[in-house]
């Protein structure tokens, strides 16, 4: 069963917390689908996830790009698995869909906006009662933190 773990960012943007959590996933060897709601959030992470450090990028393209299916982070607005992840990463109130082949959920919802909060609550109400297996981690100055 997929673990579903919900991230409130509180302390940084999700342009800071999302590489990190992705190249916490790379490091693990698993592939990661980032799913936004709106084609201008995935317009803005390529450009993004190429150029956040200096020293680093991390290997991604957007859904349509060719040989989806050979790329480590897979960016949509759909609910596909073409490079067969085992991460999904669910930004602005994306829908979940099925999680069947995940290993892991994470949804990043940004604390300080009302809206945002309510939409976290309803998916957590939500993915809670069909029986997924729930964390929720809370940033704070040090880092995250399970709650």
């Amino acid at each position: 069963m997929t673990e579903v773990w919900f991230y409130h960012l509180e302390q940084t943007a999700l342009e800071q917390a999302l590489p990190e959590l992705l190249e916490k996933t790379l490091a693990r060897g698993w592939k990661a689908v980032v799913r936004a709601r709106e084609a201008g959030r995935i317009e803005h992470l390529d450009q993004w996830l190429w150029t956040y450090r200096d020293d680093s990028f991390l290997p991604h393209a957007p859904a349509g790009e060719p040989h989806a299916e050979r790329q480590p982070i897979l960016l949509t607005t759909g609910q596909e698995n073409p490079n067969g992840a085992e991460a999904l990463f669910l930004l602005d109130g994306a829908e979940p869909g099925p999680l069947d082949g995940y290993a892991r959920a994470m949804v990043l919802f940004d604390g300080r906006d009302e809206a945002a909060l309510a939409v976290a609550r309803a998916q957590w109400s939500a993915l809670k009662a069909a029986g997924a297996a729930m964390s929720y981690w809370k940033q704070q100055g040090r880092g995250w933190e399970k709650q």
